[in-house]
C-alpha cells in the first residue's frame, strides 16, 4: 500500500519557546527531526537556545555525539544498525504525534539511547524508530541525542572555575534539558508535559537510572523503564583519578595548568587519543581508572543500588526488564540440538567443573522447557543487578510499585539463540515484525503483549492490558517475574534464584566499554 506524504506547502508549524518549527506529515504521523534543544560550551552545562526569527526545517536528524569508536560494517541479522553524521554540538530531539493539538494531552514517552555512556544515538539501532511506537499507541514519542565519553563524562573541574564544577554529568544534564525543553513545549505537539515516561536500554537504561538519582531530573519525568540497564557491578568514577588523569593530559597536550581552557579548544581526535594513552597506562601502574559514567557529586547521587536511592525515585512507576542472555551474541555452541545428551553434558561440565551437577539440575527447574545447553548463554550480571535494585527498592513501605520482566525467547538464527542485547526492543517498540530475525510463528502476539505493555504503562502506571497475563507489581516476599516467550507468557515467582546463586562464582565483571 502506497504511503502518501502530504504535500509540503501544508506541511505543520508548531510555534515552541524559542520560534517556529515545520515538520513533515507521513503515515498518518507528524514528525520533526533535529529539533536544537538546548547550546553547550564544551565540559560546561547547557544552556538554552537563543530564539530565532522564521520558522526553521524540522527535517531531518541531528547530528549524533563524536565517539572514538569507528563505525564499521558487521553481521546486521541480530541487531541492525544504522549510522550518522557525528558533531561535538550534538543537542538534538526528534518529536512523533499523531495529533497536534494542545487539548489532547497524550502520553509521552521519551527514549534514550544505547551504547553505555560512550557510543551511540537515537537513531543508531534500526529497531527503534519511534513512529511506529507512536502510531501503534497513539502516544507522543521522543528521541535526543546528547554529549557522550570525554565530552559528556570528563570531571575538569579540578582546574577550571564555577562553570566547569559539574563537567562530569554534563552528558546526563543535557538529558535534563531535553526534558525541561519537553515540559516547555510538548503540549503543542499534543502530548502531556504531566505524563512523561523514560525509558532506555543498555546504555539507555542506564542513564534512565542515573535521572532517578538526579534531583535536577525530579517532576520531570512520572515513570521509568529501564532495559538491560542494571548491572551487578558499575563503573564509579573518582574525582582524584579525574584529576590525575587531566593532568597528565594538559603536559601532553603542552597546556599549562594555569591556562586550562585551552583544553576547550583542543581537536576532539587529540583531545580523546590523550586520554586513551593515559587511561592505558595509568592503568597499568594500577590505577582503577573505569568506563564513562556519571560522577557522584551531590547533582547526580551514585548508583542507587550502593549509595541509597533519590527519595523520588520511590514517586516514580518503573519496569526493569531483561533478556535471558544478554550479552552471548553467539551460541555457545551452535548445533545445540544435534549433540547427544553426552556430548552436552561435557560441555556443561567443561565451563562448571564439578558444580556442573547442581546448576543443570537448578537450571531445568528454572526453565524446563529449554535444552540445558542454555545455560551457557544464561545472563548472570544483568539479571542478578535487576533483581537487587528491584528488591531494594521494593522495601520502602507507601512506594510506587515497580516490575520486573525477562525475554526468554530462542530466535530461530544461528542454531537456535536465545534473546540478546537488544533482541526485545522491536516488540517493544512495535517493529518487530519488519525484521528476517523475528520472522517466527507467535512473533506478532509477542509484539502485542509487549509493545502493549509498555504503552498500558506509559498511560496508566501499569503495563497490564488485555492479551496478556498478569504482570503483578514485585514484593520481596513471592518475587515475581513476567517471562515473555510464544510459549505463553506468564508470570513466574523466584524461579530462577537457585541458579543465579550456582553462577555467582563463576561471575566475570561487567566490562563496560571505555
Amino acid at each position: 500500500m502506497v504511503k502518501n506524504i502530504e504535500d509540503s506547502q501544508r506541511w505543520p508549524v508548531v510555534d515552541t519557546v524559542a520560534g517556529k518549527i515545520r515538520g513533515y506529515y507521513f503515515d498518518e504521523t507528524y514528525i520533526f527531526q533535529g529539533i536544537k534543544y538546548a547550546d553547550a560550551k564544551r565540559f560546561q552545562m547547557p544552556t538554552p537556545v537563543a530564539p530565532w526569527e522564521g520558522v526553521k526545517d524540522a527535517w531531518g536528524y541531528g547530528a549524533a555525539s563524536l565517539t572514538p569508536l569507528k563505525d564499521h560494517a558487521g553481521e546486521e541479522i541480530t541487531v541492525p544498525h544504522r549510522y550518522w553524521p557525528q558533531a561535538e554540538e550534538c543537542q538534538f530531539l526528534n518529536v512523533w504525534t499523531q495529533d497536534l493539538n494542545p487539548e489532547k494531552k497524550k502520553p509521552v514517552l521519551v527514549w534514550l539511547h544505547g551504547g553505555g555512556f560512550l557510543f551511540g544515538s537515537a537513531v543508531e539501532l534500526a529497531c527503534i524508530e519511534c513512529k511506529d511506537l507512536c502510531k501503534y499507541g497513539d502516544v507522543v514519542t521522543v528521541s535526543l541525542n546528547h554529549r557522550l565519553n570525554i565530552l559528556g563524562y570528563l570531571d575538569v573541574s579540578a582546574y577550571g572555575d564555577e562553570k566547569f564544577a559539574n563537567s562530569g554529568n554534563v552528558g546526563m544534564a543535557d538529558i535534563v534539558a531535553a526534558l525541561e525543553w519537553i515540559r516547555d513545549n510538548i503540549a503543542k505537539f499534543g502530548g502531556d508535559p504531566d505524563n512523561v515516561t523514560i525509558f532506555g536500554q543498555s546504555g539507555g537504561g542506564g542513564k534512565v537510572c542515573a535521572l532517578l538519582q538526579m534531583p535536577a531530573a525530579d517532576g520531570l519525568f512520572h515513570k521509568a523503564v529501564v532495559h538491560s540497564g542494571i548491572h551487578k557491578r558499575r563503573p564509579r568514577p573518582d574525582a582524584a583519578v579525574s584529576k590525575e588523569v587531566v593532568g597528565r593530559m594538559l603536559k601532553d597536550l603542552n597546556i599549562p595548568e594555569d591556562e586550562f581552557e585551552r583544553l576547550c579548544d583542543v581537536p576532539y581526535d587529540d583531545l580523546i587519543n590523550s586520554y586513551l594513552k593515559n587511561q592505558k597506562e595509568m592503568r597499568a601502574e594500577g590505577y582503577d581508572i573505569t568506563g564513562w559514567a556519571p560522577l557522584a557529586n551531590g547533582y547526580y547521587l551514585g548508583y542507587a543500588r550502593e549509595d541509597g536511592f533519590n527519595p523520588n525515585a520511590f514517586n516514580v512507576p518503573t519496569i526493569v526488564f531483561t533478556c535471558i542472555a544478554e550479552h552471548a551474541y553467539n551460541p555457545i555452541l551452535p548445533k545445540k540440538y544435534e549433540l547427544t545428551e553426552e556430548e552436552t553434558v561435557a560441555a556443561i561440565q567443561d565451563k562448571f567443573g564439578e558444580d556442573a551437577e547442581k546448576i543443570i539440575e537448578d537450571f531445568k527447574k528454572a526453565y524446563p522447557e529449554k535444552p540445558i545447553l542454555d545455560v551457557l548463554a544464561m545472563d548472570f550480571s544483568t539479571r542478578y543487578g535487576s533483581l537487587d535494585h528491584v528488591a531494594k527498592r521494593s522495601l520502602v513501605k507507601g512506594a510506587a510499585p515497580i516490575y520486573i520482566g525477562m525475554l526468554a525467547q530462542e530466535f530461530p538464527v544461528k542454531g537456535g539463540k536465545l534473546a540478546w542485547h537488544c533482541a526485545d526492543m522491536p516488540f517493544f517498540m512495535h517493529t518487530a515484525m519488519q525484521f528476517p530475525v523475528n520472522q517466527f510463528d507467535g512473533a506478532e502476539k509477542l509484539q502485542e503483549e509487549m509493545a502493549g505493555a509498555l504503552v498500558a504503562f506509559a498511560k496508566t502506571g501499569d503495563p497490564n492490558h488485555e492479551g496478556m497475563e498478569e504482570w503483578p507489581a514485585f514484593d520481596v516476599e513471592t518475587k515475581p517475574t513476567i517471562v515473555f516467550t510464544t510459549d505463553g507468557s506468564r508470570t513466574r515467582y523466584a524461579f530462577d534464584e537457585e541458579v543465579l546463586e550456582d553462577l555467582k562464582k563463576f561471575d566475570r565483571p561487567f566490562v563496560y566499554p571505555d
